[in-house]
């Protein structure tokens, strides 16, 4: 009989991440490479969010607890195809977990997360963001009346990977500003042009007016 692999916590972790992972199981956090291998060959467009597109385009690393791996709502049966027999696929609707299976395929409309894990005693690797779209156009999940075509909020890098453009990722970081968040807010801020610290000011004063980080934003 095969032995599963087990992973257990890992070492360092704040109380708050612990207490997380005791209740939902540990993560081992992927890479962009490794996202790269398991979207190899799938049918539907992926690009990486979050932490990850802000270390893309600065170049300054720092720890990630996980890697934001964003797709059409649209196309999750696509991707359980492309997945299967390597990963389950794990609804995540506000923290309640629900297994897609062939016999439940389907996600639930209010639940905007796929977790992905290789088995039960494996740790969670992936967190998949669902986005709406609106005939074919990436739709703002923090106010859904504004939408844009996904290259205009996207971009290749380098390393041939689609990533978030760092001013839409630092629009979703605002609202929590947590210290890494500060962190990437002070890694970008030097390195967006004149156009992009605009755009991000104004979407910042829209969605949080009055924000902490509007007077940097607009004297950087």
């Amino acid at each position: 009989m095969q032995t599963e692999e087990r992973h257990w916590y890992a070492d360092g972790l704040d109380p708050e991440e612990l207490a997380f992972q005791r209740l939902y199981g540990p993560w081992r956090p992927a890479s962009p490479e490794q996202a790269r291998e398991v979207f190899a060959g799938y049918a539907g467009d992926w690009w990486i969010a979050g932490g990850w597109a802000i270390e893309a385009f600065t170049g300054v690393p720092r720890p990630h607890e996980d890697i934001d791996v964003s797709l059409w709502r649209r196309d999750v049966e696509k991707l359980r195809v492309h997945l299967k027999g390597r990963y389950h696929l794990w609804s995540n609707d506000g923290g309640r977990l629900l297994p897609l299976t062939d016999e439940r395929p389907e996600q639930p409309e209010s639940a905007d997360q796929i977790w992905l894990r290789r088995h039960a005693l494996a740790p969670w690797e992936f967190d998949l963001v669902l986005n709406p779209d609106r005939d074919g156009r990436w739709v703002f999940r923090r106010d859904p009346s504004l939408d844009y075509a996904l290259d205009e909020i996207t971009w290749v890098a380098p390393d041939g990977l689609r990533y978030v453009t760092p001013e839409m990722a630092l629009a979703y970081k605002a609202r929590l500003a947590r210290p890494k968040d500060e962190q990437d807010l002070a890694a970008c801020l030097p390195l967006l042009t004149t156009a992009r610290r605009t755009w991000l000011g104004d979407m910042v004063d829209r969605l949080h007016p009055g924000h902490r980080w509007l007077e940097r934003i607009r004297a950087a």
